[in-house]
């Protein structure tokens, strides 16, 4: 692993454990991060953040990875059971407290925490549909409008 960056000091065992493992498959492969960012669906400055630790890679990458590899199933399932102890052990970005609803819960086990969706918008998320009616409207008023004006135009 002579070209890689190293790794952050107070990274969890775990997941420094894993991103070793990682590089290891990837430098295996052979291929650049360029390279291995067309062979997959994930670009090459997704696959920098996974290689260095910054952010931990969605299942399907590695499973991607594993199979650019040429990994038996079951060396796959257990680098698969690596990913889901890193996952765990992960260090989350800290959230500030205004993105924190009041009664929210922290985590939803269903995703992880990479993946969560962005805070649905707030009672004003129906202006939009507010004034697309409010358009409508006019736009129908303005043809009324025009249909009453050629009935009684001077040209009749």
């Amino acid at each position: 692993m002579g070209g890689w960056q190293p790794l952050a000091g107070d990274m969890p065992p775990e997941v420094r454990h894993f991103v070793e493992q990682l590089r290891l498959l990837k430098d295996r492969t052979g291929l650049s991060l360029v390279a291995l960012g067309s062979r997959t669906a994930y670009s090459k400055s997704s696959w920098h953040r996974y290689l260095n630790g910054t952010q931990p890679p969605p299942r399907q990458a590695v499973a991607a990875l594993c199979r650019i590899a040429g990994l038996a199933e079951t060396d796959a399932e257990r680098f698969v059971v690596r990913w889901e102890l890193a996952v765990q052990a992960w260090p989350r970005p800290a959230r500030p407290a205004a993105e924190q609803g009041a009664g929210e819960y922290e985590d939803d086990p269903t995703l992880p925490w990479w993946d969560t969706p962005e805070p649905t918008p707030s009672a004003d998320g129906g202006r939009l549909l507010r004034y697309a009616v409010l358009l409508l409207v006019l736009t129908a008023l303005i043809a009324v409008v025009g249909v009453v004006a050629l009935g009684r135009g001077p040209w009749r």
